[in-house]
This record gives structure tokens, sequence and C-alpha cells, in this order.
């Protein structure tokens, strides 16, 4: 048994990844990255930096890019669950305005690979805590960003209440709105 299964997914770009776990009464052991195994799945990518952040059920993060240094993202969470999403904003991809969704979680110890492109968000379905790894490193003057609720995009959400948003979060536009100088 290989230590990944990589999932394709309809939107080319995104990959869904579960990494083989170990499992005894000790507890458990998991590879979550392997240059050579991601290679060999067609992710020949390169990471530059790790992130670690936590959110309260609730808090909506995103919908988040990058201009000029779009970022790749491999997104896993350590505590647990959050529903994660990537739309992609590639103006010349057929899938341009789709979007895919995931639960991620400590329990199911699935991760998702967002290729640079895609406008990322995620809201925390319980407090949890979400690392990533990221292809390009953060450059605070060429954020981008999406509001969660584009009714183009139509993302349903799991929640039944208005969700927790940083004030920047709450006033991105419209994904019709972004210039022609996105990704």
């Amino acid at each position: 048994m290989g230590k990944f299964q990589f999932t394709v997914i309809p939107i080319e770009g995104l990959v869904l990844i579960e990494p083989t776990v170990f499992e005894d009464e000790r507890g458990f052991f998991m590879e979550t990255y392997s240059f050579q195994d991601f290679k060999v799945a067609g992710l020949d990518v390169a990471f530059v930096q790790d992130n670690h952040s936590f959110s309260r059920k609730g808090v909506l993060r995103g919908l988040h890019f990058q201009k000029k240094y779009p970022q790749g993202k491999l997104i896993r969470v350590v505590r647990g669950q959050i529903f994660d999403v990537a739309v992609d904003i590639r103006r010349n991809s057929p899938t341009f305005g789709r979007w895919y969704g995931v639960e991620l979680s400590a329990e199911n110890r699935r991760q998702f690979y967002i290729s640079p492109g895609f406008a990322h968000g995620f809201l925390a379905l319980s407090d949890a805590e979400v690392l990533y790894k990221v292809t390009e490193y953060y450059h605070p003057g060429n954020e981008g960003g999406i509001i969660w609720n584009d009714p183009d995009i139509g993302i349903p959400w799991p929640i039944e209440t208005e969700p927790l948003l940083s004030p920047k979060d709450r006033s991105w536009g419209l994904l019709r709105d972004l210039d022609a100088g996105t990704p």
C-alpha cells in the first residue's frame, strides 16, 4: 500500500490527499508530505513556508488569493474540523468561477492541495487548528479576495447563522468585479 492516496478533483489543479495512517494502542503515525511521492503523483511543487492558524467555531476566513504572487497550498487540520473551499479564478480556465469544497478534520486526516490560481477560504465547523504549506511567500501588499457569499459562485456554506468575519473579509468584492490582472 502506498503512503498516500491522491484523488484528482474535477477541477484541474485541485487534489485530495489521504495519507496512510499506522495506528495501534499507542497512537498513530503518518507521513503528511513526501516530495518524492507527491512528484510521482504529478504534484511537483516546492513549498517555501508553513503556516498555522487557529479559528473558533463559526469563523470564516477567505476567500483569499495573492495577485502577482499566487500561492499553491497544502492544507490539513490538526484539531477540529473545517469546510475548506477553492474557487477557480484563472481567467483562461474552462472552470473559471467554479468551486470545490471538502471537509477536512483531525479525525479524517485528509489534506487538500490547491494550485496557484485559486481563491481559498474555510469555515471552522468547530474550534480548529489548520496547518498549511505554501509555494510562495506571503506578500502583504499583494492580497486579493472575493466575498464569501458571492451569489455568482453560490457556495452552500454549512452554516445557519452569519459567520464571524474579519473586517477585511467582510469588504471583499465579487468575482465578476476582479480586475484583469488576477491570475
